[in-house]
């Protein structure tokens, strides 16, 4: 098992069919950072098949028409999936909770293969709808501590924490463009991530751009009452170039993500990793973040960035001004974010985890 076949199997394909969700890039940048180590080949369903090669050595093949189970859109099946595990010793399934996920654990075990599973936020209808499947894989790999802590698995045997990473060639600072007076927030345009309470605490003289699609609709309208009279920006399609810009001109990358959203309602589980954090700190920016779920994780407070309360606009926004009133703070907390990143989160020692994982599951 020094260097096994591993096939990576996961919802959707990244960039396919207009999907642009951080569990599918997860799933996607790893098993493209494990192909340039050993054999490495990526699952995902869709309308349309598909196979391609990635310039690392990725196998890529979509599975289409996929079924939707029960009409669930990142919860589809297809038989493909069956030749796919035959030509594995690993199969790493991202989302352990939807049914072709369950099904490769099942042949895995049938046919002396190792099966893994990395939980990335989402899942549907399948045997775990009636019955604990945890017992199905051979290790659970999380990507925070946080995550192995609400699914339970402390101290579970075979459930490690692998985190995840970034391209540190891409997501890097630029010393020639100048730090501005600017706050950043990357993700979607769910209430869940707080962002009215970042539109509420943006202090005078600095600017906010929102990089990230809408997806429900009163709160976008909400968001733009909020936002009027302020220096907003909202900027829904950038691709990643454009987002390294913006990191890098920024004072702080902010995810202020909640439990409790504006309108009352409660996410039991609102964050897993932060990945826009590692994103922005990889760039040299400061990151603030709320005691909310993993992202204490990713920031540590006073060193390279800050954590706040949740649902706190006064908090959050006496630490906003206190880095437009201090560059000399925003370049020192920038430098030791971004080498908390080089130290933690990058997708080779993410491999590397997963590898060791493999090896003594």
């Amino acid at each position: 098992m020094s260097h096994p076949r591993v096939v990576h199997v996961t919802p959707a394909l990244f960039g396919e069919g207009g999907v642009f969700g951080g569990a599918e890039r997860y799933s996607l940048e790893l098993a493209r950072h494990m192909a340039k180590v050993v054999p490495t080949a990526l699952v995902a369903f869709g309308d349309e098949p598909r196979r391609f090669t990635t310039p690392e050595g990725l196998r890529v093949r979509v599975l289409g028409p996929a079924w939707r189970v029960r009409g669930q859109a990142f919860n589809r099946f297809h038989s493909g999936v069956v030749r796919a595990v035959a030509g594995a010793d690993v199969v790493h399934c991202h989302q352990p909770r939807m049914l072709a996920s369950e099904v490769c654990a099942l042949l895995a075990r049938a046919t002396g293969r190792r099966a893994f599973a990395s939980d990335l936020g989402a899942g549907g209808w399948g045997f775990s709808s009636r019955l604990n499947t945890d017992g199905w894989f051979h290790g659970h790999l999380h990507i925070s501590e946080y995550s192995r802590q609400v699914a339970g698995h402390v101290g579970r045997p075979g459930a490690g924490v692998i985190y995840g990473g970034v391209n540190t060639d891409l997501f890097a600072p630029d010393s020639s463009v100048p730090r501005e007076p600017l706050v950043v927030f990357v993700g979607r345009l769910m209430p869940h991530k707080g962002v009215d309470v970042l539109i509420d605490a943006l202090p005078g003289g600095m600017d906010l751009e929102l990089i990230g699609r809408p997806y429900h609709e009163r709160f976008f309208a909400d968001l733009k009452r909020l936002a009027a009279g302020k220096r907003v920006t909202f900027r829904p399609d950038c691709g990643d170039d454009d987002i390294v810009r913006a990191y890098r001109r920024a004072a702080c990358v902010v995810l202020p993500s909640l439990y409790r959203d504006c309108y009352g309602n409660e996410s039991k589980v609102p964050e897993l990793l932060g990945q826009t954090l590692i994103e922005g700190m990889a760039c040299g920016a400061p990151g603030i973040c709320t005691a909310v779920a993993s992202l204490p994780e990713v920031v540590t407070d006073g060193e390279t960035g800050f954590v706040v309360p949740p649902n706190d606009p006064s908090a959050l926004r006496a630490r906003l001004e206190f880095l437009r009133d201090n560059a000399t703070a925003v370049g020192e907390l920038g430098r030791a974010a971004r080498t908390r990143v080089l130290n933690h989160f990058t997708w080779g020692g993410t491999v590397m985890r997963c590898l060791e994982a493999y090896a003594a599951g």
